[in-house]
């Protein structure tokens, strides 16, 4: 095991060439896609994802829904799902056939269109099917009777890939093509009916008609799946719902938002922002009316766009005051702003005021969020504001002839956290500091060799720089001196960065490697080897998972990082030397098992690790133990008078009712009414009470019961069990009932039960302190104890010596807490260099 393993992948929405699969369960719609290997389902109604399925040993090459199941066709399997036994088959040489799978025999031979068949789709009415050519035609056809129904000719060149049917009682038919475009085509007229261009920006997989309504679903090789809407007055359709991920690789991705997004710039002209955590709450960043502008110039929209980004930096510190977002772009002398909070654009355009027009090939955002520097491949290097918009300053160093940076293309660009000085870095090999507010030369280092990528970490300071000969050589900015140098790599190095805590160094190459390099201890601590070579990698704020993009690959693929979660935190049991290890891309969903199995496993692995917690005297010593109870429990002793206050009711209780006048009945202490009893039973009742009352007064409570018991013993477990049970109103009963009400001279009053009792008490308030159990609650019996009882025990010299003691123990257990108390109070008033 490493330390990085595969997660899961981001970014897809579907594959290119394989047809979605549409099924309704009860009142709710879900469309099943294929992404490579694996496929996702989607509810319709807001086309949020439902479930992702597990890895397949091969591509995905067709995919069918039925119920709760989903068959889908890989290698050299194939699945067919049909109505019937009989199905229609179309051919590269243009004609169909009509098999029957039950007896594997041929039915019967269309003729054909001389033109290759690319998709066949069977319509509401009985027999009839649309067939759709390479040659942009569209034909309906009755098999039947072998009968051309009508046909259709497109007007952009280019293959017919899918086609659909209305089912709502509109005579339509919608067909795709590889140009993009959807037409939508009036069968009852037999001519054009409206047309959706720049539908999509691949050639179209899939069309469906939602059952009975005006909705049109699609899919294309763009990576996005669309819904439309027949609602307008002149029946043309809008977009209704969307999902859409890069239609060409990502280039370029960094963390944002403390690493619950990520940032990416694709070779498709788009900048986009993906949830790591919710796939929904993913979109591309608005280049501002890009179709609007689009259609009113005639042209695509792939043409309006920027074009591709080449680098840009984020900081999130102003992200609610101005753009917090500077892109640079392909062969272009101007860099772009954005504004992160609304997902747009911004209104300022950065042109660097070089005589000399040349593409900007670096940028970077100070630490305080206001400025930004340019670097260009003419080596002119100038600082703007990003609020205004306006330039504040050119850092020129006056040893050069063409009075400029550097000579020659600027490959990296670096700011320190307290905005002192900036690094600059040029392709020939010159690294140089200047003052960031005077924008003055303050030192310089020659490496030796061409520089092609930096990486910079603020808080330590330390400057990783690509060289030529795929050699990673760490730079002090502060001395401008080099600290570590890291070989390894075969191929050109194509992206490096710094974990947050700056132990580490990641460095991505086209020899397909990985590698993670430990600054401390100057050497390589892991390496793994995948079969895509990786272009840009990026670690999340909290070191929790590195981001991936790849050759070829339109997503962007997560890795956990393993020694976050696990025991031991020595890299040693990860890897060690230069050992080279093979790992698997990460697949779409992050694990082959279904959610519930997940569920039912991780309970069983957290019951079988969990052991039962027992409570011993002692856990660790001068310490306490807490009883564990509600903290309302044993709150509510020390307020009973309180809550008896609140509890008291507004209105004075009322009189009961009078029974009926033929019922008779006596008054009663409780208020409740009482029927008399018949005469005869009357002296047979009165005896039965006052034996029970003479057989009460003999025996104890309970409570006494119970204390006098554990007192004997001297094992309190059991009465502090039976105080536990009882609610704090009761506990108080019991307490009160202790009470000495008259003291008369005559009797002895050493020898009255409720003096005993509390003399019983104190012996039990001394043994729970000394040993500190359930302190909280015995406090708190303790202080309403002594509320009741403490005039009594003033009045009593018996019970005066129990007092003290359980004084003396009480002090010293507080002494012994309250010091470690205040030990961590100096520790942490020590660490956070405050006053309390």
């Amino acid at each position: 095991m490493g330390i990085f393993e595969p997660f899961r992948a981001i970014g897809y929405i579907t594959a290119s060439g394989v047809p979605f699969s549409v099924q309704r369960l009860s009142t709710e719609t879900f469309v099943t896609v294929s992404v490579g290997k694996a496929f996702q389902v989607y509810n319709c109604a807001k086309l949020n994802l439902v479930l992702a399925g597990p890895q397949l040993p091969k591509k995905i090459r067709a995919i069918a829904s039925y119920k709760d199941y989903t068959f889908a066709a890989y290698g050299s399997d194939i699945a067919v799902f049909k109505r019937t036994d009989q199905v229609i088959v179309g051919s590269e040489e243009g004609s169909l056939q009509l098999w029957n799978i039950s007896t594997k025999k041929k039915l019967y031979d269309f003729n054909g269109w001389n033109s290759p068949v690319r998709c066949c789709v069977s319509s509401p009415a009985l027999d009839v099917v649309a067939v759709g050519c390479s040659d942009g035609s569209v034909h309906v056809h009755n098999v039947r009777y072998d009968e051309e129904l009508m046909s259709f000719n497109h007007q952009i060149r280019g293959a017919v890939t899918a086609l659909s049917f209305r089912t709502d009682g509109q005579p339509l038919l919608a067909s795709g093509g590889s140009s993009g475009v959807i037409s939508i085509w009036n069968l009852e007229k037999r001519r054009l009916h409206s047309v959706i261009r720049e539908a999509h920006d691949g050639s179209i997989v899939s069309l469906h008609f939602f059952a009975n309504e005006p909705i049109l679903m699609s899919s294309a090789a763009d990576n996005s799946v669309k819904m439309w809407i027949f609602d307008s007055n002149d029946g043309g359709a809008r977009l209704l719902r969307f999902r859409s991920g890069h239609s060409a690789p990502p280039r370029c991705i960094r963390f944002y938002g403390n690493g619950k997004c990520i940032l990416s710039a694709g070779q498709d002209r788009a900048f986009r922002l993906f949830s790591v955590i919710q796939d929904q709450q993913s979109r591309e960043l608005s280049q501002r009316h890009v179709a609007k502008r689009a259609k009113k110039l005639r042209v695509k929209e792939e043409e309006i766009k920027l074009k591709p980004v080449v680098t840009f930096d984020c900081a999130e510190i102003r992200a609610r005051d101005w753009c917090n977002v500077v892109t640079c772009h392909m062969d272009t002398p101007q860099a772009y702003v954005w504004r992160l909070q609304n997902f747009v654009i911004g209104e300022h355009v950065l042109t660097p005021s070089s005589s000399t027009v040349t593409p900007i090939k670096a940028c970077v955002i100070s630490a305080c969020g206001n400025f930004t520097i340019l670097g260009t491949e003419g080596g002119w290097i100038e600082k703007f504001n990003l609020q205004s918009g306006f330039s504040r300053g050119s850092y020129i160093d006056t040893s050069l002839a063409m009075q400029c940076a550097h000579d020659g293309e600027v490959v990296g660009l670096a700011c320190d956290a307290r905005n002192g000085f900036l690094i600059s870095a040029g392709y020939q090999g010159d690294i140089k500091a200047w003052d960031f507010k005077t924008c003055k030369l303050k030192s310089r280092l020659d490496v030796g060799k061409s520089v092609t990528k930096i990486a910079f970490h603020r808080p330590n300071g330390l400057l990783a720089t690509v060289a030529g000969d795929m050699v990673l050589i760490l730079f002090d900015t502060v001395s401008m001196k080099m600290v570590r140098r890291f070989e390894g790599h075969t191929d050109r190095i194509t992206d490096l960065c710094f974990s947050e805590d700056g132990k580490w160094l990641i460095s991505s190459s086209m020899d397909g490697t990985l590698r993670i390099w430990d600054i401390s201890l100057a050497r390589q601590i892991d390496a793994m080897h995948v079969d895509v070579s990786i272009t840009s990698i990026s670690m999340s704020p909290n070191m929790d998972v590195l981001a991936t993009t790849h050759v070829d690959q339109n997503g962007v693929y997560l890795w956990v990082n393993q020694s976050l979660f696990s025991v031991s935190t020595n890299t040693e049991n990860y890897a060690s030397g230069k050992h080279v290890r093979n790992v698997c891309l990460p697949a779409v969903s992050s694990t082959e098992r279904s959610e519930e199995e997940q569920v039912q496993n991780l309970g069983e692995s957290y019951k079988s690790s969990i052991k039962p917690f027992v409570i011993t005297d002692h856990q660790i010593p001068n310490l306490v133990t807490l009883s564990l109870l509600p903290k309302s429990q044993w709150q509510s002793l020390t307020n009973l008078d309180i809550i008896k206050v609140r509890n008291k009711p507004i209105e004075p209780p009322k009189k009961p009712e009078k029974a009926p006048f033929f019922l008779p009945s006596v008054p009663s202490l409780s208020g409740e009414i009482l029927f008399e009893p018949p005469a005869s039973s009357k002296d047979t009742d009165i005896s039965t009470t006052k034996n029970t009352n003479h057989k009460m007064s003999e025996l104890s409570s309970h409570f006494s019961q119970q204390l006098q018991f554990c007192g004997e013993t001297k094992n309190y477990s059991a009465f502090t069990d039976y105080l536990k049970g009882l609610s704090p109103s009761s506990l108080d009963m019991e307490l009160r009932m202790l009470q000495i009400l008259d003291d008369e001279e005559s009797e002895d009053l050493e020898q009255r039960p409720e003096l005993q009792s509390i003399s019983s008490l104190l012996d039990y308030f001394i043994h729970e302190l000394s040993f500190r159990n359930n302190f909280e609650f015995v406090q708190a019996v303790l202080k309403l104890f002594l509320k009741i009882h403490g005039e009594t025990i003033r009045r009593h010299s018996m019970l005066q010596s129990k007092v003290k003691k359980l004084l003396e123990v009480q002090s010293l257990v507080w002494q012994k807490i309250d010091k470690i108390f205040q030990g961590a109070r100096c520790m942490v008033t020590f660490l956070s260099n405050s006053q309390f």
